[in-house]
């Protein structure tokens, strides 16, 4: 399967910004697209398996790395 990816960089940024630049950078994918974000807030991590429970986007991976978090999501 041939997956279309975009990135998403919101190092630095605080809550609420990670959540709501990933919300408008999903909304600007076709379903099935995939939307990779690096993120350095750790409440990002709870932030985002959340909004894909309420949205019904897949969470395809979260990564703990040393600077910081990796998201891999895929729009329903």
């Amino acid at each position: 399967m041939n997956e279309t990816k975009h990135t998403l960089d919101a190092r630095g940024l605080n809550c609420p910004l990670p959540i709501l630049r990933t919300k408008k950078a999903i909304a600007a994918l076709a379903s099935g697209e995939i939307l990779e974000v690096t993120a350095t807030d750790p409440g990002s991590v709870k932030d985002l398996d959340s909004f894909c429970s309420q949205t019904g986007n897949e969470m395809v991976s979260s990564e703990a790395h040393e600077d910081g978090f990796f998201f891999r999501i895929r729009k329903a």
